[in-house]
């Protein structure tokens, strides 16, 4: 085991972990975050999507050595449950959640790709979340949450 030091929500921690030991492990094993979930462990689902230096990956996937020196950003690093993100909140508001599952990358998702597109058209936002799976079929709630987001967000204004 090595010990790596790495910066997730603002805070650095140094954890023990083989060097290829996906990251999704790390956050949830090492450091106790929940926010990232495993789903299908191949990087096709989104659940455990976070964010590095502002994009969105999949940690599942993603060697906790290969982000280490990059902001890792997790969805306790958007808001909190007294004071949730703008996505977050739409979320809430426009009740875009079953089952709950996939939602958490989704936001994640969701809060870096309004980071790069402020204004997205509805084509846009349903582009970019193409490659994020909802099996109880609240797409349609997704978009509309991003849609608010978006708009409840002042130029220039991230979380």
């Amino acid at each position: 085991m090595a010990k790596l030091a790495i910066r997730v929500n603002g805070k650095r921690h140094v954890v023990k972990a083989e060097r290829d030991t996906p990251l999704l492990y790390v956050l949830r094993n090492e450091l106790d975050l929940h926010g990232p979930r495993f789903g299908c462990g191949l990087s096709q689902c989104g659940a455990c999507t976070v964010q590095a230096d502002g994009k969105a990956i999949r940690s599942c996937v993603t060697p906790v050595s290969g982000v280490a020196h990059q902001e890792i950003t997790t969805l306790e690093g958007l808001g909190t449950p007294e004071e949730p993100g703008a996505v977050q909140q739409a979320f809430i508001d426009n009740q875009a959640a079953q089952c709950g599952y996939c939602t958490n990358g989704m936001i994640v998702a969701a809060d870096a790709f309004l980071a790069r597109h402020p204004d997205p058209t509805e084509d846009e936002i349903k582009r970019a979340m193409t490659p994020y799976l909802c099996r109880c079929g609240t797409h349609f709630r997704i978009v509309e949450a991003i849609k608010a987001a978006a708009k409840s967000q002042a130029p220039g204004e991230r979380r």
